[in-house]
């Protein structure tokens, strides 16, 4: 991510705000709640009364390729706002409805038409670069209804990144033009040289249509009912209508059922977290994009929705279990753009995995470097780490074929250009001042620092990024010996093995009884409690005696708020329960945790750690789990506090309810044999059973149910598909 939040930083005692680039700002509250649709590279932000631009404080619009294609799209009746009565997206996500009423409407001082007389639904769809809606009307009123139904349209054509507050000394040129009684052209001519067009076509034809708005008058007999629509395309051809709205819809849902088949499907004991979990499954299923290489998980709506290495991995990496080729596009569409070539701008050298791409204007004048960039040091271990953890799964002895020469590059950059100095570790440093600062995943500008709070300098070898590459090279020679390559593959063992004893004498700190979140240029140990630690759980480089010290670490009160785990913990130096990485929780970094936990045998902080998270959610707007909340302590009879440009969705936090089942249940998968192996599986007090339908391993399935007996639990194998063995394995 490149969101950040500043603190104040006191220099010759002058306070000012240390604002870094790509910042996100929070200029004040949203006066209505908002809701978000995506289909593939569109999405739209609208409030709750089905508007866009209405109210204040929201990334309102409709936006393709990182650009916005609509501003505008405020429905009012005779000039006045529609009351609202619920807005309500579809379990699914396929479309958002509104329920509205009119409030009283005067006209030459007396009462023309009285509150709660018209019964108006707005239902609103995202399918193929076009926003779909209808407004259907009843009057519900003892007499005939008459009134004008105006819908006030305009854009600006703004890139995201100026949505996001960047400012801009030039820009494009924008116009407006009727194409015919029924259709209106918005266009841009940008700096890029790329004309970009909106075109808004409605139907029936409006009483009165000009550039900006369209007008309906209606006339409505008691109990009559009638309906418009209006459709609004991002780049189409000008004359190509889009098909009509209920054809639409239909082919919408036909398509989300047929993405999602396949998947392991998930039922509980407990309703609630039921809710979690299918809105957890709606948000994933509509994030995921068809790309040429595969199905993508876009990161986040609204600032990350396009393709993110690091996201992508990770959210591929939690879903592994449940539907493993999210992981088989992720790992095809990184490998496809691997970087070639060295490019300072764009952090690039030849064999690294992208953290970023984007299409707008200011991408392709590189007024951004994020066209294509690659300043992530996390997103190539974590690719090799996805390939292995995705063959060791599937057993996919083709895909793997097919990637290696992406994974041997990537190995490459680990052990050449991500080791500048040849000290075996892993470093960062942005090639140029455009560039993000800090590139693991927690990369705000103040996120790596010292116990004193002094910001780290010089190449910085991240802690959880040993982890990954320990965790990679070790799946990687696995890989090697399926391919026949024993020498590489013995070299590769050999090589992680040695990592693992320099990591434990250069990040473990005695007097913290955990390990540094980094080193710095000067190997200077960053000796600071952090979440960082509980993801080399994680990865198994981790020492067994020390792994306990570490976990009962982060499940003391300094790091954990009774919700989740912080990122750092409380006490150290730049703590801030409110900032966006050096206090706050994310929900994704627990998931990890939680894993690590169960690699370790640590199955009742698994539990724990579990409660505290599905707690947040049965807390949150849609049972939906965000990208992060602030790290406050929790409070009897309060939910837990919001950070207020938090995404919602966001991939990787969507996908931490399966992470954290498949921590509790211990599921492990052996393609080889045929063999998926519950270890030490664990169920938190609040579920009592899991039915788990069509898990899938090749070619064969299996239902299993899984029913809590106080601290043991039984298995029972409902039905299966094919040659397929299920067994618990007790080693604590």
């Amino acid at each position: 991510m490149t969101a950040e939040v500043t603190q104040l930083i006191t220099i010759e005692a002058a306070e000012h705000v240390a604002e870094s680039p790509f910042y996100i700002p929070m200029t004040g509250p949203a006066t209505r709640q908002r809701r978000s649709l995506k289909h593939d590279d569109t999405f739209i932000v609208l409030d709750s009364h089905g508007d866009i631009g209405a109210s204040a404080g929201g990334p309102d619009g409709l936006f393709n390729a990182d650009t916005r294609y609509l501003a505008r799209l405020e429905m009012v009746l005779d000039e006045v706002q529609p009351l609202l009565l619920g807005s309500n997206l579809r379990d699914d996500n396929s479309a958002l409805t509104v329920d509205l009423t009119n409030s009283d409407v005067y006209r030459n001082g007396r009462l023309a038409l009285q509150k709660d007389t018209l019964h108006i639904v707005r239902s609103i769809f995202l399918w193929r670069g076009t926003a779909y809606q209808r407004i259907a009307l009843q009057n519900h009123g003892d007499r005939p209804a008459s009134f004008d139904l105006t819908l006030l349209f305009d854009n600006d054509f703004a890139d995201l990144f100026e949505v996001r507050g960047e400012r801009r000394p030039r820009r494009g040129v924008g116009s407006s033009r009727l194409l015919g009684p029924a259709d209106v052209v918005l266009e841009y001519s940008g700096l890029d040289g790329q004309i970009r067009i909106t075109a808004l076509h409605f139907e029936p034809r409006p009483t009165r249509l000009a550039t900006h708005s369209a007008t309906f008058h209606f006339d409505l007999e008691p109990k009559e009912a009638t309906a418009l629509f209006v459709a609004v395309s991002c780049n189409k051809p000008i004359m190509q209508k889009p098909p009509p709205f209920f054809r639409g819809l239909l082919a919408h849902r036909r398509e989300m059922r047929r993405s999602t088949a396949g998947a392991a499907s998930i039922e509980t004991s407990n309703d609630i977290f039921n809710e979690v979990l299918c809105q957890a499954m709606a948000d994933l299923n509509m994030l995921m994009t068809e790309t040429p290489q595969g199905r993508y998980p876009y990161a986040g709506i609204p600032w990350y929705s396009t393709t993110f290495g690091r996201d992508g991995l990770i959210t591929a990496l939690q879903m592994l279990w449940i539907d493993p080729r999210i992981a088989q596009g992720v790992l095809r569409r990184l490998a496809f753009f691997q970087a070639k070539t060295t490019d300072p701008l764009a952090d690039a050298e030849p064999g690294k995995i992208l953290h970023e791409m984007r299409g707008g204007e200011m991408a392709a004048l590189r007024e951004v470097p994020f066209a294509q960039y690659y300043g992530s040091v996390d997103s190539t271990p974590l690719f090799v780490l996805l390939a292995g953890l995705y063959v060791e799964r599937t057993g996919d002895d083709e895909t793997l074929a097919e990637l290696w020469p992406a994974i041997e590059a990537a190995l490459q950059w680990i052990d050449v250009s991500g080791d500048p100095d040849h000290d075996g570790f892993v470093e960062y440093q942005r090639a140029t001042e455009q560039g993000l600062a800090n590139q693991g995943w927690k990369d705000s500008f103040d996120a790596i620092f010292h116990a004193d709070g002094q910001l780290a300098e010089g190449y910085i070898a991240l802690a959880e990024v040993q982890g990954y590459v320990f965790a990679g090279k070790r799946l990687a020679a696995r890989c090697a010996r399926r391919l026949g390559k024993i020498d590489q593959a013995a070299q590769l063992e050999s090589a992680a093995l040695l990592l693992a004893e320099r990591f434990e004498e250069a990040f473990w700190c005695e007097e913290l009884g955990t390990y540094a979140l980094a080193l710095d240029g000067a190997k200077r140990p960053c000796k600071v409690r952090t979440s960082n630690a509980g993801q080399l759980l994680f990865t198994g480089i981790v020492r067994t005696d020390r792994a306990r010290r570490v976990a009962a670490d982060l499940m003391s009160q300094k790091f954990f708020s009774g919700w989740g785990i912080r990122t750092v913990a409380r006490g150290e130096a730049r703590y801030n329960p409110m900032s966006y990485h050096d206090g706050s929780i994310w929900p994704h970094d627990n998931a990890l945790i939680a894993l690590g936990f169960a690699r370790y045998g640590l199955k009742h902080s698994v539990a724990h750690l579990f409660r505290g998270l599905f707690d947040t959610a049965s807390y949150m707007d849609l049972r939906r789990l965000p990208e992060l909340f602030c790290g406050f302590q929790r409070e009897r009879r309060r939910g837990p506090v919001l950070y207020p440009v938090a995404c919602a969705p966001q991939a990787w936090a969507s996908a931490t309810p399966f992470s954290l089942l498949e921590a509790a249940l211990g599921l492990e998968f052996d393609a080889a044999r045929g063999e998926i192996r519950l270890r030490d599986p664990h169920l938190p007090e609040f579920l009592n059973e899991v039915l788990l339908r069509d898990l899938r391993l090749g070619p064969s399935s299996v239902d299993l149910r899984v029913r809590r007996h106080g601290d043991e639990v039984s298995l029972e194998v409902v039905r299966t598909r094919g040659q397929i063995q299920v067994s618990i394995v007790l080693t604590h």
